[in-house]
């Protein structure tokens, strides 16, 4: 039963390859992503820590998002 199944009627391995190649491109491309996105977070931390305390207070109330980011920029340091 197993083996009908990995094997898929003699296609199993191109069945499975394609699986196999289609997940580590997605793997890929996340930790690509994921690793592009941390290195615009540490740029944009530095830049905002170079604002006056004033500048930098008028940028976090207008910007949700450069709230969440400088507060998780903080966790990971």
């Amino acid at each position: 039963m197993i083996e009908n199944f990995i094997s898929m009627n003699g296609y199993g391995l191109f069945v499975w390859l394609s699986f196999a190649i289609t997940f580590s491109t997605c793997a890929i491309i996340y930790y690509k992503t994921y690793k592009t996105m941390k290195k615009y977070e540490k740029e944009f931390a530095k830049e905002l820590e170079q604002l006056s305390v004033s500048e930098r207070q008028l940028v976090l109330e207008k910007s949700r998002i450069a709230s969440q980011v400088l507060a998780s920029y903080n966790k990971s340091i």
